[in-house]
């Protein structure tokens, strides 16, 4: 039924209201279900109706609902999800659908439209400053030096080093610091090393044969040239 034929029979019923004709009688009206045919109200609408207007309803129109459009995925919604993964990238679907207030297959909607998948997070050894990076190319540019001053056995008589953190405890696995993510953003990274209580440094020396030494650097103290000098001496 449009909206103009239920103003225009409400309209009908308001106006036999006010001549005080009762319910039972405006539905038994022949004119009304001659003019509407199929359209026209039944019975329990027209008493409705009547005891709305005399209550002293004057409006024909349809009350505004109360709650969310039947639509969830509006721009508003869409732009909520959006902003709450943009804060936290580990939130959950069903934590999502709670502080939106849609339901989770909506979230999912959004989601999938707004092209935010959940990817692990990818693991690198560390994150280096300019200054690092340039003292590894400087630290290279010497080693192909005496390589090409003196080719023999070069690699015999170079030792090289890595420090490792052992935690006391798991960090997150790949499963846990999965994030959600645009299409074309790029995935996200995790550093190996992370502060934290509860952990020892393991310094490994090795040559091109293997591994020379694994050292653990005692608490509360630094890791300097001194110190590298010492073990590899050892």
């Amino acid at each position: 039924m449009s909206e103009i034929s239920k103003c225009e029979y409400r309209a009908v019923i308001k106006f036999l209201t006010l001549q005080k004709q009762s319910a039972n009688n405006i539905y038994e009206r022949r004119p009304m279900t001659n003019v509407y045919g199929d359209s026209a109200p039944s019975y329990a609408t027209v008493t409705r109706w009547v005891a709305e207007f005399k209550r002293g309803r004057t409006s024909l129109e349809d009350d505004r609902r109360a709650g969310r459009p039947v639509e969830a995925t509006t721009d508003d919604c869409c732009h909520a999800v959006e902003m709450l993964v943009m804060r936290d990238r580990r939130l959950k679907v069903l934590q999502i659908a709670r502080e939106v207030g849609i339901s989770y297959g909506s979230v999912l909607n959004i989601l999938h439209d707004q092209g935010l998948s959940k990817v692990c997070a990818r693991w690198v050894p560390r994150l280096l400053t300019p200054v690092q990076k340039s003292f590894r190319v400087e630290t290279c540019s010497e080693l192909l030096a005496i390589h090409s001053a003196n080719s023999d056995n070069v690699l015999s008589r170079i030792v090289t080093g890595d420090e490792k953190w052992i935690h006391h405890w798991d960090p997150d696995t790949k499963q846990e610091s999965m994030q959600r993510k645009h299409a074309n953003s790029p995935p996200p990274r995790k550093f190996h090393t992370q502060p934290s209580a509860g952990k020892v440094m393991a310094t490994i020396f090795l040559d091109c044969k293997g591994v020379l030494l694994v050292d653990y650097l005692p608490h509360m103290t630094t890791m300097t040239r001194s110190y590298y000098g010492e073990r590899v001496n050892y």
